[in-house]
């Protein structure tokens, strides 16, 4: 560029010094004015040709002159658009942080939900479980109480038949004895008859109140046996998992009561863990596991004073001759010690359970079903809201007592409610005694108190 300005430079002059020195004019102008004019013209051609080569060669030169206005403009609008990038990062990445913190908290409840869940599955299982033995329970005690009702029956048109014929033959003595004086060796042999017959009533009532007792012994084989299918389920399994050890009610005034009590109850656990894992020998070691600190912690608690109900169970299932504790090793059966206040559950006169008798008629198989029905109710309702032991006790805790309340309900003509309310206060150690009520649009009829025997008091 530098040798082309020269070069238009140089010719320009030359041209303008002989357009001088031959005096031309262009456009009517003085000469002067013409070579100055052409002097202008070279410079021109000088700028052009500079412009037209840079505007030729370079393309950078050419954006910037001609779009560096809209090139500023696009910076500007890139720069704010790049603003508002950074700032909706900024937002993303808030945003995304707190999801994330969000996140956390979701799989923190999620787990929680899952133990609960997991927590309700196994409730589930046991409860059902429950369930099952307590229908079978029923089934087998409905079996056992149909037959005694038809052996019942059948003792009873027989009794009926004989004081019927005792009645008969007596109306017949009394007819012939004022009509025939020589016939007494008759009515003697007659009256002998009716003695005979007398003591074959008596015989026969005797013969009823050994069945009722024969009803209340297969009650309690009932109960044997299912514990003994209990025990043939599970196999060679003699300790199962939170199977009760130990139980019982305890009162602690200090600490050192409360420590001498827990060994007691450990050493009691421990020979009851031995006899039931190594029957017959001769063990004498430790073998149930517990950790110092959990013992330092029931410590703790009993030391607070008062009414507790304490129960040693098993945390996990061992079979019979368990080789760590038939071979000496270290304690391996694995328990926990549940310790609590013996709280007030239920106060006296609380409602626990009902059922309606719909029908005016009522069979001995129905009645019997659904008595069992609302006693089951009752054990399941008290049990879940934390009463330990489960030994329901009606009234007095006498046969006779319920059965004349069942004869009172079968007597009853219309529907009913039967009802089974607390006797006494009922804590957490048990036992569950309750009152059977029968009533009809909530008024009471009648209880199983009102036939209970009264209670006599010997004297001084």
């Amino acid at each position: 560029m530098l040798v082309l300005g020269g070069i238009i430079a140089t010719v320009g002059d030359r041209i303008g010094t002989k357009v001088g020195k031959a005096r031309l004019s262009l456009f009517n102008l003085r000469p002067r004015q013409t070579a100055t004019l052409v002097s202008i013209a070279t410079g021109s051609v000088i700028s052009a040709s500079t412009l037209a080569i840079l505007f030729g060669i370079s393309s950078q030169l050419r954006t910037g002159v001609f779009e560096l206005g809209r090139i500023q403009a696009d910076l500007t609008n890139a720069e704010d658009q790049l603003a508002q990038s950074l700032a909706e990062q900024e937002n993303v990445r808030e945003d995304l942080q707190a999801a994330s913190t969000e996140r956390q908290r979701a799989l923190a409840r999620l787990r929680e939900i899952n133990q609960s869940l997991d927590q309700a599955v196994e409730q589930q299982a046991q409860t059902q479980a429950q369930l099952q033995g307590t229908r079978d329970q029923l089934v087998a005690v409905s079996e056992q109480a149909e037959a005694l009702r038809q052996s019942t029956d059948s003792l009873r048109v027989e009794r009926d038949r004989l004081v019927q014929q005792q009645e008969t033959i007596r109306a017949q003595i009394a007819e012939r004895d004022a009509a025939i004086a020589e016939r007494d060796q008759a009515i003697r042999a007659l009256d002998q008859s009716i003695a005979d017959r007398d003591q074959a009533i008596a015989e026969r009532e005797k013969r009823l109140a050994d069945l009722q007792t024969r009803q209340n012994l297969l009650s309690r084989q009932v109960s044997d046996l299912e514990r003994q299918f209990q025990g043939l389920f599970q196999g060679s399994i003699v300790l199962g998992r939170n199977q009760e050890l130990l139980s019982g009610v305890i009162t602690i005034e200090n600490r050192n009561q409360a420590q001498s009590v827990v060994n007691q109850i450990l050493a009691e656990a421990n020979r009851r863990a031995i006899q039931a894992i190594a029957p017959g020998t001769s063990l004498d070691q430790q073998v149930i596991a517990l950790g110092t600190q959990e013992v330092d912690r029931l410590i703790d608690r009993l030391a607070l004073g008062g009414e507790f109900v304490i129960r040693v169970l098993s945390a996990a299932n061992y079979v019979i001759g368990e080789p760590c504790v038939v071979m000496g090793e270290t304690p391996c059966i694995r328990v926990f010690v549940d310790a609590g206040p013996n709280a007030l559950i239920y106060p006296r006169g609380t409602l626990l359970s009902t059922v309606a008798l719909e029908t005016s008629t009522r069979a001995d198989q129905e009645l019997v079903e659904r008595v069992n029905v609302l006693l089951a109710a009752t054990q399941f309702i008290a049990t879940q809201n934390g009463v330990i032991e489960d030994e329901l006790i009606i009234a007095d805790n006498l046969t006779e007592t319920l059965l004349r309340f069942l004869s009172a309900v079968q007597q009853e003509t219309q529907p009913l409610d039967l009802q089974t309310v607390t006797l006494t206060d009922l804590y957490a150690a048990g036992p569950i005694q309750v009152d059977l009520v029968a009533t009809r649009n909530g008024r009471t009829l009648f209880s199983t108190r009102d036939f209970a025997r009264p209670t006599v008091v010997p004297m001084p």
